[in-house]
């Protein structure tokens, strides 16, 4: 049996035993918009949005606007919802000097100017103003108080001082928050380290529901969703994707609303039911933006957590073009011998580091099952050094774990990793693990 798994820019085709079962855990999404179906959706959605007015009757009387837009780690077609979003403004005697769009990259390094070519298209990148935003400029910032839960608020200025607040999103499965999109354009996107610090501890990603697709009860997901409330904005747009990035669905409107019905779309198209967990689940990284780090990888290694057996082995195969992540999350591994030191140590509220929560979701991982990683981005020698263990095929990643469990051990393929949320039910059908 040969799988293509999405790996780097151009996938992963692995062989897999045809004398065993496997099961393949994948998108089940409705044929892919095309490019004229994709724009009458969305000027449709402009002129009948949910939960609010039309755009264009929203921006009237308006002076400056800000868009907001994911970095180069989400896949977001950004010149196609760009385009009508900026028409729609200067239809209303908005000029192109009055535009910013800014680029919400929270905690990570900032764009470039090729990535946000790529980004946006050509056209875009040299007639707008395009800043990323930086969460440790205190000048930059604007402080907005606490919330409920005490996390401070600062967030972007330029956003803020805007008479016109817009962001563009892509909305998928997220292992802290359930679903990305929506508010979180705002919260981490566009908030101060501060803000992210707090948001981002233990006390919030060690719930037992932040977790993958869950909304209800999610402390992540209301959290930043009360601070995005704060914040505010005036209309969003946005999109889910299927593996190859292609627009299955835009929502529009308001900020709680349209992400809604985004996320209750992007529910039914990418969960799959199983009726057990398995010994092996071989996963990926989604591909070509998302994995080009081993940080933005380990969301692939989560995605299977709830389909592995404790105790079993996940495979996860990733580009990792860029290496292991930021300097601070890299010293994360220098610093600490494996997951109970550093547990430990997070466990302090005083302790931080940039990026920790990643390791925190690898050591979620890790506490369930063995992670073997498959991978041209890295040395052998690197990949063991951080937790994992390194394989130089999938197939062979497949013998060694065959060889461990035996030859009656239970496999799982998710070729779209993080794209994918599998669902375990129990026999009566009765969902246990998600």
């Amino acid at each position: 049996m040969r799988v293509q798994l999405q790996v780097g820019r151009d996938g992963l085709e692995i062989t897999l035993p045809d004398d065993r079962p496997v099961r393949i855990l994948d998108y089940k999404p409705p044929e892919a918009l095309s490019s004229s179906a994709s724009q009458a959706a969305l000027q449709a959605l402009l002129a009948n949005p949910t939960g609010t007015p039309a755009l264009p009757e929203i921006i009237q009387g308006r002076q400056s606007a800000c868009i907001v837009i994911c970095d180069i780690t989400r896949p977001v077609p950004n010149a196609l919802i760009l385009e009508p979003l900026l028409e729609a403004l200067h239809a209303e005697g908005m000029p192109a000097d009055k535009v910013t769009i800014l680029v919400a990259t929270g905690l990570h390094r900032a764009s470039r100017p090729d990535e946000i070519i790529e980004m946006v298209g050509e056209e875009i990148a040299a007639n707008y103003q395009i800043i990323n935003h930086d969460a440790r400029d205190k000048d930059s910032l604007m402080y907005l108080g606490k919330s409920p839960r005490e996390v401070p608020i600062w967030v972007n200025r330029r956003y803020l001082e805007a008479d016109m607040k817009i962001t563009v999103g892509l909305i998928e499965p997220h292992f802290m928050a359930g679903f990305s999109g929506g508010r979180k354009l705002i919260c981490p996107g566009i908030c101060g380290v501060d803000t992210i610090r707090a948001w981002h501890s233990p006390r919030f990603l060690e719930h037992a529901l932040a977790i993958t697709g869950q909304l209800d009860g999610n402390p992540v997901h209301e959290e930043n969703s009360w601070i995005a409330e704060r914040v505010g904005c005036d209309f969003i747009v946005n999109v889910v994707v299927d593996v190859m990035h292609r627009p299955l669905k835009f929502v529009a409107g308001d900020q709680q609303h349209a992400f809604t019905e985004g996320a209750a779309f992007c529910s039914k198209v990418v969960s799959d039911q199983v009726d057990q967990e398995f010994d092996i689940v071989i996963t990926s990284g989604a591909g070509y933006p998302l994995d080009t780090t081993f940080y933005q990888s380990i969301k692939g290694m989560d995605a299977a957590r709830p389909v592995v057996r404790t105790g079993g082995t996940i495979i996860l195969a990733a580009g990792m073009s860029e290496g292991i992540g930021s300097p601070e999350f890299r010293s994360l591994f220098e610093d600490f011998s494996g997951t109970d030191a550093f547990m430990k140590a997070i466990s302090d509220p005083d302790f931080f580091v940039p990026d920790q929560w990643q390791l925190e979701m690898l050591a979620r991982v890790l506490r369930k099952a063995e992670v073997q990683v498959v991978t041209d981005g890295l040395s052998p020698d690197t990949v063991e050094s951080l937790w994992v263990r390194s394989s130089p095929s999938v197939e062979s990643a497949l013998e060694f774990a065959l060889q461990k469990y035996g030859e009656d051990a239970s496999i799982a393929v998710m070729p779209g990793g993080p794209y994918v949320m599998p669902v375990v039910t129990d026999v009566d059908s009765e969902v246990i693990s998600g």
